[in-house]
């Protein structure tokens, strides 16, 4: 009989578990069709002790096994010589590191089948040494994963695709807001190509300095509270295939740079099915942020809808509230925007009157620096990833690691998650 009670109160506990991990958002704030994903939720802690490309400590070991949530107790460039690799149940915490924040540099990152992966507050940087023709970031397959607060730049063929060769499936669920994709290189420069029958968000970024695909969509896409500024040939390209999409396209602002050579959105067919509202051009490249409304006529060939298509609501603003938002927030900003993000704002604080296309990361005035090292102040007995003073003010156990995992102080979230979500500044 006991044994009988003991096992329907493991199973309760269990299924209440499973409820709420399910369907909690992956932080507050979190938005669109990644929203829920549940990271390293109820896995161990991995600390990242150093800013080797490699071995016990390095960021290629926390992320080569699932289930971690990966915590940082040293801030600066990790200069990778080979692709990243990413596991799936991944919580990344870069919100954790000191100084700057953690930029990883030098090749190519994969996010492919990172399954129900949270990943928060990085830098990701391909650069010249990277190999001909890569992605600074690529998904090539996997569901349920939200980047939040990172910054792409420098890859040498798409800054940051989520995309399948199939015609259908692929990459499904998946979010990427509040983030920078700027400075493609060489002759390619692309933001993204953003292909998916299973549902991308694209909530809140700034896409800026890449000659084309800022972003080029096909199949189910939400691009909600975006700013493009500075491309060449291609804003939002709208599918340029046989491939079947449905797109919501809502308070964006598109404004042209130095470069820019097109209109907004080009390369559109009858495939291509579009909801589109409150959408702004600045074009005239006087310094003052003042685009006029963009007319259904300007969205190239489409098929048109008069209602939005059902997908996740998102706490939006207006397009002018964005561009602000953006310029204040967007990108890997916490600790604090490294020098490269700050390059990128500023010329999109000019408003038309500056931006630059480059080849290689080396023309810039700003540059990586691999000599910089920060390592954390914090105190953490028991290496369960919250600080004791936290974990005091509590009334949690800093000699306890297990007290980590467990939803004590809130329905949601796990404690651990409670501290990690509290430690990013309000927006």
């Amino acid at each position: 009989m006991k044994k009988t009670i003991f096992l329907i109160i493991i199973f309760a506990v269990s299924a209440s578990y499973s409820l709420f991990a399910q369907r909690s958002q992956a932080f507050p704030g979190a938005e669109g069709f990644g929203k829920y994903a549940s990271g390293g939720r109820m896995g161990s802690v991995y600390h990242v002790t150093n800013l080797n490309d490699s071995g016990e400590g390095s960021l290629r070991d926390a992320v080569s096994k699932p289930r971690r949530i990966v915590i940082f107790d040293v801030g600066g460039v990790i200069k990778i010589e080979s692709p990243l690799r990413f596991s799936e149940n991944l919580t990344i915490a870069g919100q954790t590191a000191p100084g700057e924040g953690i930029t990883v540099y030098g090749s190519s990152i994969s996010f492919t089948n990172a399954n129900n992966l949270i990943c928060r507050y990085i830098r990701f940087r391909l650069g010249d040494s990277g190999a001909k023709g890569a992605d600074a970031v690529s998904i090539g397959n996997g569901f349920n994963m939200i980047f939040d607060h990172v910054s792409v730049s420098w890859g040498k063929d798409e800054n940051f695709s989520i995309s399948s060769m199939a015609v259908v499936g692929g990459p499904t669920s998946i979010t990427l807001q509040n983030s920078i994709i700027g400075q493609g290189l060489a002759d390619h420069s692309m933001g993204g190509l953003i292909q998916s029958d299973g549902g991308i968000t694209l909530y809140r970024n700034l896409y800026i300095d890449n000659r084309s695909r800022n972003v080029k969509a096909k199949g189910i896409n939400q691009f909600v509270n975006n700013v493009v500024y500075n491309w060449v040939v291609g804003a939002y390209i709208l599918g340029d295939s046989e491939f079947t999409s449905f797109c919501n396209i809502t308070d964006n602002y598109f404004i042209r740079g130095s470069a820019s050579r097109a209109k907004p959105f080009t390369r559109g067919n009858k495939n291509f099915s579009l909801y589109a509202v409150d959408n702004y051009y600045d074009d005239n490249l006087n310094g003052v942020l003042d685009g006029h409304l963009l007319s259904q006529q300007e969205y190239d060939v489409n098929t048109w809808s008069e209602t939005p298509f059902d997908f996740y609501p998102i706490k939006k603003m207006s397009a002018k509230d964005a561009y602000n938002w953006i310029v204040k927030y967007v990108g890997c900003n916490f600790p604090a925007r490294d020098a490269v993000d700050n390059y990128m704002i500023d010329e999109l604080k000019s408003v038309g009157t500056r931006g630059k296309l480059i080849e290689t990361e080396s023309e810039l005035p700003v540059k990586v620096n691999l000599a910089k090292q920060w390592k954390t102040s914090v105190i953490d007995t028991d290496r369960d990833g919250m600080p004791d003073q936290w974990e005091k003010d509590h009334n949690l156990d800093p000699n306890n690691p297990k007290d980590a995992r467990p939803f004590g102080l809130s329905l949601q979230y796990t404690n651990i998650e409670v501290y990690l979500n509290s430690i990013v500044p309000a927006e």
